[in-house]
């Protein structure tokens, strides 16, 4: 059964990569070949070699944790579909993956009808479209008949993690987070729109943590192919939180290392590398905690696009995501422990200071009065004609330090 299918031009063809998968007696055997689709011209009438040209919209940068709203976008109607980012949008690409137990293919059409009549509805099929840009996500969506709202929402990648039941579709939009190379995490938005035995999913760029999923589907390995397209949408999600264990872990390497190092870093590096690891660990947090109600709300649906056999492996998904935010906490608390204690070393060190700067200058207090007494040069002072006058007055000088000495260990100020 396809959908959305036309008539084919001659001579234009497509090469896909189809891998089959013969079961025997348990035995899982894995060939590939190349096959071959006919192409199509595009709708705006340019061949499928062609790019159209597009301009890049506007996007505007949000302050806030998630928004809805930005400042091209006020005012509009509900439903309006504009793009709502932080970095300019990627041109959106697309692939294929068709599979059931026994074969899986994956195609990259040329356009949005090719792809539509690419479709087999006896298969489980899913559309990974990487990209928000060209006009690709308004096309397809209009015609698989999803809610212009969805579509708004898929355009806003600064949309709090939600689920939404419509009946004839799932919607669920969640939030992707990578560690980077460089130390830095990277946010991106996925989308999921699940309608029988179709998924779709909608990234902002290309770059996932899909790979694990795909190469289950390729070759066939544990039940992933057994199971249906709620399944997939089960197995992408759980590769989104168990990545969040991934960066936490290596947000943890990094706290310890600033804890390790606290000693002879300085105050203002400590403080900086310390603040800018908490202000990531409540950015997670931001994102982690609708995550967690999102799953909940899909483990409780009761719609037909999820199979109730799915239930336990959900639940335990959303375990998982109540242990990540548990993690975070825990870093959170940790970091902030941190930052007290420094700051307690700091005013303890402080204080020793100060408090050898008062006893020095308690010291010295008396004994500068001793001296300014006898350096007024008066013409009749009884000591200063005596032999004796200059010791004495040293000795009384010393005298006066020692007993302030004694008494400031008396007290254990010293």
């Amino acid at each position: 059964m396809r959908w959305f299918s036309k008539k084919k031009e001659a001579g234009e063809s497509a090469i896909v990569s189809r891998v089959s998968s013969s079961i025997s007696d348990g035995d899982v055997a894995v060939s590939e070949e190349t096959i071959t689709a006919d192409r199509i011209l595009n709708e705006s009438g340019l061949p499928s070699g062609e790019k159209a040209k597009t301009t890049k919209p506007k996007h505007h940068l949000s302050k806030l944790p998630f928004t809805g709203v930005s400042v091209e976008t006020a005012g509009l109607p509900p439903g309006t579909p504009h793009y709502i980012g932080d970095v300019e949008p990627t041109l959106a690409t697309y692939s294929l993956y068709s599979y059931d137990e026994a074969s899986a293919v994956v195609r990259t059409p040329e356009d949005i009808s090719e792809l539509l009549a690419l479709i087999d509805l006896d298969v489980v099929n899913w559309i990974n479209i990487n990209g928000l840009s060209g006009g690709i996500v308004e096309k397809l969506c209009g015609m698989l008949g999803i809610h212009p709202l969805v579509i708004e929402d898929i355009m806003n990648t600064e949309h709090r993690p939600k689920f939404e039941n419509y009946d004839d579709y799932l919607f669920l939009i969640t939030k992707m987070i990578t560690a980077l190379e460089d130390g830095s995490v990277e946010y991106d938005q996925v989308s999921f729109v699940l309608k029988g035995k179709l998924l779709i999913s909608f990234q902002e760029k290309p770059g996932d943590c899909f790979k694990a999923v795909r190469d289950r589907i390729m070759s066939g390995a544990g039940r992933l192919r057994k199971h249906g397209a709620d399944y997939l949408l089960y197995a992408l999600l759980d590769s989104i939180v168990d990545n969040y264990f991934i960066v936490l872990e290596m947000l943890g390497d990094r706290l310890e290392q600033f804890e390790e190092a606290s000693d002879s870093e300085s105050d203002q590096e400590f403080f900086h590398g310390i603040q800018g690891l908490k202000r990531e660990f409540s950015r997670m947090r931001r994102i982690i905690w609708p995550v967690r109600d999102s799953i909940a709300a899909l483990s409780r649906t009761e719609s037909i696009q999820m199979d109730v056999s799915l239930s336990p492996y959900l639940r335990d998904l959303y375990e998982n995501t109540v242990q990540a935010i548990e993690a975070l906490e825990s870093y959170r608390e940790h970091a902030t422990s941190m930052i007290e204690l420094h700051l307690s070393e700091v005013n303890t060190n402080m204080s020793r200071v100060m408090t050898l700067l008062t006893i020095l200058s308690a010291i010295f207090i008396p004994i500068t009065f001793i001296a300014g007494i006898y350096g007024m040069n008066f013409a009749y002072m009884p000591e200063l004609n005596k032999p004796w006058g200059y010791p004495a007055a040293l000795a009384f000088m010393a005298a006066v330090v020692i007993a302030e000495l004694i008494y400031f260990k008396k007290k254990k100020w010293m």
